[in-house]
């Protein structure tokens, strides 16, 4: 039985053959003719290949960072050397950014200073996924944690999840106000599930954990009809920036 051939193999046949036509183009033009339809042979089999074997198409992945460090200046970020965000500043979300689904090399650098990166990671993402890259902690132990997003809501209705990513602070309760916890204990770095909505406006609280202690209001949010949200702490308990939240359209 004879072995199934690929598009690679085809590829590299020619390519053998064109070289060998190349090599005996003067000294022996039978022989530098002979490897030249050779080469146009095994091209048209490499384009038959593709014809009759199309390639499932790989979708990319979509990125985009969340500056949340404190204390870091503004940021630029580098995907594979190359450099895809500039001056990003704190509490600032970038574009969504397209990405081939595989391992990529991420480098955050202050804004201005390519001398010495504060940070530098590898990620791996998947094809058709989305993702928020957050870089948080203090600039000089700065980290970059991956959050899979997921921007599809049924038709008319909205969706939420909140993220911690404010150091000092203790764990908390995410609740309406004056009632219920909907999200308990909810500690450093971690981020809840998704929250099914009907579109509305409401004000939320959140709490030291098992405590009614208001840490922070969070009055008249508005969840639109077809959108998610993250709504991210960020900031300091104890300090500058104060402790706040942002919210984010996915």
């Amino acid at each position: 039985m004879s072995e199934k051939r690929t598009h690679s193999d085809y590829l590299q046949k020619a390519a053998m053959y064109e070289l060998l036509a190349q090599f005996y183009k003067y000294s022996f033009p039978n022989l530098h003719m002979q490897y030249y339809l050779k080469h146009i042979k095994y091209m048209n089999k490499a384009m038959n290949f593709m014809r009759t074997n199309p390639q499932p198409l790989q979708l990319a992945a979509k990125v985009r960072f969340l500056h949340t460090s404190p204390d870091s200046p503004n940021v630029d970020i580098y995907i594979d050397g190359k450099r895809v965000i500039r001056d990003l500043p704190f509490k600032n979300v970038s574009a969504v950014l397209s990405l081939p689904a595989g391992k990529h090399h991420i480098d955050i650098y202050q804004t201005g200073n390519m001398v010495d990166s504060v940070l530098n990671k590898t990620i791996t993402v998947e094809p058709g996924k989305s993702y928020t890259l957050a870089a948080i902690d203090s600039v000089k132990k700065l980290r970059l944690l991956v959050f899979q997003n997921q921007p599809s809501v049924p038709r008319n209705e909205s969706k939420v999840r909140f993220i911690h990513l404010s150091p000092d602070t203790s764990p908390l309760d995410i609740a309406v106000k004056d009632r219920d916890v909907i999200f308990p204990n909810v500690s450093y770095k971690q981020a809840t599930e998704y929250l099914g909505l009907t579109p509305m406006t409401v004000d939320l609280e959140a709490r030291a954990t098992g405590s009614k202690h208001i840490i922070l209001p969070l009055p008249r949010v508005q969840f639109m009809a077809n959108e998610s949200y993250t709504i991210v702490f960020i900031g300091l308990a104890n300090g500058q920036p104060e402790f706040q939240f942002i919210t984010i359209k996915e």
